[in-house]
């Protein structure tokens, strides 16, 4: 259990009394530890990260209509279980989430469904960008090969692309990293360092989490609800009281819950970063993967409405594939040359052949590909989704307007169980952990949809199996459509 001063934002006590909803199981004379469960149940499931701050004994026993002896009992428990921490003068605030099984450890072998990455194969017509890029990679091989902004052609594209999305941007507004990762890791170095804390949404993505930590800084969570989706008060409150450095985002398609955020919200969530002067790097690696309309139809990048504090990063990885390993960073002239200035210490640059590549199929005709593969990828979405409903009814999840990946709510807390099960039948998962900063999350999974439609209806047969031997009770056969 921490002793330290909370880092998080403080919840009070009529918005908890909102969260617990019916806490008190009926008839129940149990009220403490019924009241201490509900608690524990929204801490794993990351409604309340590690660091919110709990209302006032008193407060909390108003807004819920009960005794401040019950209230004193139930944050007893919590303490007892490692889920609460209490000082004198400070208050009481989530500090754990309790005993954690050992994650499993992700490794590749001969016969294993990868369900542990959502990344999906080529995108057809890459040997055809290959055989252009290889033609013109004639016209580069004369000089040094180091293109430490980028291949100029490229950024005209990805230039372009941000324009008609509804940001005008220009060339050399565009950086060339060496993937999405890459480029979020140049801009944590910038922005961040030891100490530093940095506004993250609960759950994420999880190799963010780690970078964040790689440099020592310190994520701060908030939660974002899986039906509802940001909470824009709460972040107001977070950057109020923990004074980020910055902030990471991912508005499109959020990774693991598939949530976009809307025009207004976009305004809002700009509008309070540019009042606060607080930088942000937006996360757009899964944005051209939207399953309900063309993207130059959908909101615009938050970029538009929050100014020139935003540094937007994106990917091919996602939409074309991961072997490119490219990506790039959309901010203002002024921001990308501090980046420039710091690249050195991370990398000279992506490489030229892979440029050329991407590049070609960023061409105008290039995009009627990836409309087919949104075509595709929707029907891998509705294949999973029956099947998920077919061999798991009790799990609940919504229907993702894009990404590649549901986000599925269990019935009870077998995250890492289940993984661990999963992995016994040759189905490699991420337990749900991972997507937070703290862990917890227990009841939740992500099941992408990148495989071919075969292996998505033997990965779920597979994974019924291990369902079955987490709760103890026969196989259950997935039907085939």
């Amino acid at each position: 259990m921490t002793s330290s001063v909370p880092l998080g934002s403080r919840v009070s006590g009529q918005r908890l009394a909102v969260l617990l909803g019916e806490w008190r199981r009926r008839g129940s004379r149990q009220g403490a530890a019924d009241l201490a469960a509900a608690v524990e149940l929204h801490v794993l499931d990351g409604q309340l990260p590690i660091g919110t701050r709990l209302p006032a004994e008193r407060e909390l026993a108003d807004a819920l209509g009960v005794s401040r002896t019950l209230i004193g009992a139930a944050l007893d428990r919590l303490r007892e279980d490692g889920l609460v921490a209490s000082r004198r003068g400070a208050g009481s605030w989530i500090s754990g989430t309790g005993s954690r099984a050992h994650e499993p450890v992700l490794r590749e072998r001969d016969g294993v469904l990868d369900l542990a990455r959502a990344a999906p194969p080529a995108l057809p017509g890459l040997m055809t960008a290959v055989e252009a890029a290889r033609r013109d990679l004639v016209d580069h091989i004369g000089g040094n090969g180091y293109l430490t902004g980028g291949l100029p052609r490229l950024r005209e594209r990805i230039a372009e692309r941000y324009t008609a999305r509804g940001l005008p941007t220009t060339p050399d507004q565009v950086m060339v990293t060496s993937g999405a990762y890459s480029a979020f890791v140049l801009c944590l170095r910038m922005l961040a360092g030891p100490g530093d804390r940095v506004l993250v949404e609960q759950p994420t993505y999880p190799n963010a989490i780690d970078a964040v930590r790689a440099t020592h800084a310190l994520p701060v969570p908030v939660a974002l609800d899986p039906v509802h989706g940001w909470d824009l008060p709460g972040i107001e409150a977070a950057v109020r009281q923990a004074s980020p450095r910055f902030g990471y985002f991912v508005v499109d398609f959020q990774n693991p819950t598939g949530l976009r955020l809307d025009a207004a919200g976009r305004e809002r969530l700009g509008s309070l970063l540019a009042r606060s002067r607080t930088p942000v790097v937006v996360d757009e690696s899964l944005v051209e993967l939207d399953y309900e309309g063309d993207p130059l139809d959908a909101p615009p990048p938050l970029a538009a409405f929050a100014g020139d504090l935003v540094l937007t990063v994106g990917s091919a990885a996602k939409s074309h594939w991961g072997g490119l390993r490219l990506g790039w960073i959309r901010a203002s002239a002024d921001l990308l040359d501090r980046l420039l200035s710091s690249r050195f210490a991370v990398d000279l640059g992506a490489p030229v052949f892979d440029q050329l590549v991407l590049a070609s199929l960023l061409e105008p005709d290039g995009y009627a590909a990836l409309a087919q593969r949104r075509v595709d990828f929707r029907a891998q979405r509705d294949v999973l989704i029956e099947a998920v409903r077919g061999c798991c009814p009790e799990w609940t999840f919504g229907v993702p307007a894009g990404g590649l990946s549901l986000w599925c709510r269990l019935p009870e807390p077998m995250s890492t169980r289940l993984a661990v099960s999963a992995g016994n039948h040759g189905v490699q998962l991420a337990p749900a952990s991972r997507f937070g900063v703290h862990g917890g999350l227990e009841r939740w999974l992500r099941v992408p949809f990148g495989l071919p439609r075969d292996e998505l209806l033997e990965a779920v047969r597979r994974l019924s199996v291990a369902v079955g031997s987490v709760r103890g009770c026969a196989d259950v056969e997935v039907p085939v459509t």
